[in-house]
């Protein structure tokens, strides 16, 4: 399942955001660290294809795609040093696959900023800075045994001490681990560092409810500072106010609710669309009598490798999948249809699964 960390400074809205997108009831109070632990949430991936298939399928049962939410404590200047609540939670965000750092964008002077001021440009930084001084500390640790253990000889102590030199002076530097491409040799050893600025992020942009579409001066000079940095991460804008409201209504009053705000799409929406967009991830559905189910997978991954989303069984002695491309299966009315028309394919281990591809697999155990 796909696991996001939402962090950022304290009283920045990631509380209010969490609570709104999985109900959880993390407590929200107008003061620092009132997140004591990381709060964990699963929620569903909105996808409008499901009810289609739905319908098509005659179920009652839909399992949408999920998202894993961790809402880990603000963290504070000095947070690598263990300022604030420090260490242990730099440590939480190393679980996840992508970090969403909300930034506030709004003013509100009965809320107040840990920093005594709105300045989403300085926030990033801070947390840019102390996730970087989090890394350098980590590989500069591993890099002193690797360098002892490469001096006897050993080929791999040899390919991770040379990456982890390379880490190390971007880090120091100032720049991101992400900003070192590895090597195919060292693409493995690189993951496994798992370090905290090697992660894709997402920024959360919190403003007022009637800047969602059209954003504001906090926005515009995030937006300049990613362009500055050439980091290329998205920027997603939301009212964690309006998600709060949206949370309180019943689904059937959700629709006009948004659409008084002139949107389209919920918080949630666009932020597991712009996660999915950011992972490089994709859906593709199962469809019968007993449920009809949504399973993510990343884009070129192959049938073994979508089958072993469901069990590892599928992937290790997969056969075949039979495959109908989402647009058809909707179009005939099912599997009966898609077969008598011959638009069911059979597919092998070398087929890369499609964007909501229909698909129905055949393995031996």
């Amino acid at each position: 399942m796909l696991r996001l960390g939402i962090v950022g400074l304290p009283n920045v809205g990631k509380s209010t955001l969490f609570n709104a997108l999985t109900s959880a009831g993390a407590l929200v109070a107008n003061y620092p660290f009132c997140t004591i632990d990381p709060n964990v949430g699963i929620v569903t991936v909105p996808d409008a294809r499901l009810a289609v298939l739905q319908k098509i399928a005659k179920t009652g049962v839909v399992i949408p795609a999920a998202i894993e939410f961790v809402d880990i404590a603000g963290l504070v200047k000095g947070a690598s040093q263990g300022e604030g609540l420090g260490n242990q939670f730099l440590a939480n965000i190393r679980e996840v696959d992508a970090v969403v750092h909300v930034v506030r964008c709004f003013e509100n002077d009965d809320i107040q900023h840990v920093m005594g001021s709105v300045d989403p440009v300085r926030d990033r930084e801070i947390i840019n800075i102390e996730l970087g001084l989090s890394d350098l500390a980590a590989v500069e640790k591993r890099l002193d045994k690797a360098a002892r253990t490469a001096k006897s000889g050993d080929a791999q102590a040899k390919v991770e001490a040379r990456l982890l030199e390379a880490l190390r002076d971007a880090l120091a530097a100032g720049k991101p681990a992400r900003s070192v491409v590895p090597s195919p040799e060292e693409a493995a050893v690189y993951r496994g560092f798992n370090l905290l600025t090697a992660k894709p992020v997402l920024y959360a942009a919190n403003v007022g409810e009637h800047e969602i579409n059209s954003g504001n001066a906090h926005v515009a000079a995030l937006e300049a500072a990613l362009k500055r940095d050439e980091e290329p991460a998205e920027i997603v804008t939301f009212s964690a106010q309006v998600e709060a409201e949206l949370a309180e209504l019943a689904p059937e009053d959700r629709t006009e609710f948004l659409e008084s705000l002139g949107l389209t799409e919920s918080g949630l929406d666009r932020l597991a669309h712009a996660a999915y967009h950011l992972l490089g991830l994709q859906s593709y559905f199962t469809a019968g009598e007993k449920e009809v189910r949504a399973w993510t997978i990343h884009k070129g991954d192959r049938a073994p490798q979508a089958a072993g989303v469901i069990h590892s069984d599928f992937e290790h002695g997969f056969i075949r999948a039979e495959t109908v491309a989402y647009a058809d299966f909707v179009r005939v009315g099912g599997w009966k249809p898609a077969r008598e028309q011959g638009l069911a394919r059979a597919e092998g281990k070398e087929y890369v699964v499609q964007d909501g591809d229909v698909m129905l697999f055949r393995f031996n155990v």
